[in-house]
């Protein structure tokens, strides 16, 4: 346990070190092995090339008689021995070679007979034989010290240079993962910063790499929090405004009845009293209604994670079923065709109600509230909902669908000024838009464009 808590508490800045030092290693550590194979091979192959050689010579030119005893030539590792019968006639001065019994079955072979160069590990030396004249064989040998020791050499130089290579790349690796991961260190310092002070301003960007791109993309993750955050400040603000009307009257209503109710006060009439009563029970209402639109507005501006199939024919009829409840005598001219999507139904149904409440609410007693659903052929479908009321101005249809937002002919109904705004957000939800103008009865028309398909999956 200790040792994999100590694992896990290795820095990303030390795995980039600890990680650049083990792979410049290993690729020094081949690079080494593979030089130093390379050049003992060759170092190797050199000294058996130049035994062969002297060989070859000495005993060529013992054979035609150009010399008649060995004498000190080549350098001081090599040395010459005569092999005959009678036993070995070394070079005078220098050690003999050591004799085996493949260079002693070279007596009765044929002049001009050779050995290949082998290896000799109890002397460290390449030997050599061959016959010059008949009984007569020639050894040569040449010391592998001198090679050996290049070699020592030559691996302490290669040990040096892999340790300087990976000190260096602890050094690369140290200033890459303080460079590479800057920015990663700004990210965490700004997450810190948000989450000690709320404070969501951006964070600046530089160059065109990935961990840029990462922290484009945390800015707008920074952007999307402050505007959800900018949202909910503007609709408590708007909430506590529209709010503070209802409740200021409902207060002056009940102390006006409560004063009324104190010895010696003047008494109210059954009239007044029975008005005060039916205003205290409209402002009631209407603060029921816009709290009611708020939690609904407020659960729309939440995520919504489950989507399933929804009839939109089912839907409607609902939705017009209860609008039928709430009308005072309007007619509904209905037109619908079959239309299927993945969605939420409640939100939907809830859209579509308030649409059909909107018309009824501005809509004449004995007037009509058409209602149409039709494709429009590009993969969407229309839901048009119109009234037969007075219209809306001009300067109010870019912001019907506003929060809290009442043009000056519907300030004296009810309504809290969010029940289009619940429209517009649902149509967005889905991937569709919500949109205001003129009907041909002179009214208004809202209109709610939805994606989907004429039939089921």
């Amino acid at each position: 346990m200790p040792h994999a808590e100590a694992k896990r508490n290795v820095s990303l800045r030390s795995r980039v070190i600890l990680l650049t030092a083990i792979c410049v290693a290993g690729a020094v550590a081949l690079a080494s092995a593979g030089a130093f194979i390379v050049v003992s091979s060759n170092l190797y192959s050199q000294v058996q090339s130049t035994v062969e050689f002297n060989t070859k010579n000495t005993a060529a030119a013992l054979g035609s008689g150009q010399y008649q005893n060995l004498t000190l030539v080549g350098p001081p590792d090599l040395t010459f021995a005569q092999l005959s019968p009678d036993g070995m006639l070394p070079e005078y001065g220098r050690q003999p070679p050591k004799i085996s019994s493949v260079e002693r079955n070279l007596l009765s072979s044929e002049p001009g007979t050779c050995t290949q160069p082998r290896t000799d590990n109890t002397t460290h030396t390449v030997v050599m034989a061959c016959v010059y004249r008949p009984s007569q064989v020639l050894v040569v040998a040449q010391s592998l010290q001198p090679t050996e020791s290049l070699l020592q050499k030559l691996a302490l130089v290669l040990v040096f240079v892999g340790i300087g290579g990976v000190l260096v790349a602890a050094l690369a690796g140290t200033a890459v993962a303080q460079g590479g991961l800057r920015p990663v260190t700004r990210l965490r310092q700004a997450a810190e910063h948000v989450s000690a002070t709320g404070d969501l301003r951006p964070i600046p960007v530089t160059g065109d790499d990935e961990l840029s791109l990462l922290t484009t993309s945390f800015n707008t993750m920074l952007g999307a929090l402050a505007e959800s955050q900018e949202r909910q400040r503007r609709l408590v603000g708007d909430a506590g405004h529209e709010l503070r009307t209802p409740l200021t009257s409902l207060r002056t209503n009940l102390e006006l009845l409560l004063a009324s109710e104190k010895p010696g006060a003047p008494t109210l009439s059954a009239e007044d009293r029975r008005e005060i009563y039916d205003d205290v029970q409209a402002q009631i209402a209407e603060m029921t209604t816009l709290i009611g639109d708020l939690v609904e507005l407020a659960r729309e501006d939440a995520p919504q994670a489950v989507h399933e199939p929804v009839d939109m024919v089912e839907l409607v009829e609902r939705a017009l079923d209860r609008a039928r409840r709430r009308a005072v005598g309007q007619q509904f001219l209905v037109t619908v065709q079959p239309w299927y999507l993945l969605g939420e139904a409640h939100a939907l149904e809830r859209a579509v109600l308030n649409l059909l409440d909107n018309a009824v609410k501005f809509t004449p007693a004995d007037g009509i509230v058409r209602l149409e659903m039709k494709p429009v052929g590009d993969g969407t479908m229309l839901i048009e909902v119109a009234d037969s009321g007075p219209g809306i101005a001009e300067a109010d249809l870019p912001h019907v669908f506003e929060r809290f937002y009442r043009s000056s002919e519907a300030r004296t109904l009810p309504g809290s000024g969010l029940g289009l705004a619940i429209v517009a957000q649902a149509a967005e939800r889905h991937g569709g838009k919500a949109y205001a103008g003129r009907a041909p009865e002179g009214g208004a028309l809202m209109t709610m464009r939805l994606p989907g398909r004429p039939s089921p999956a």
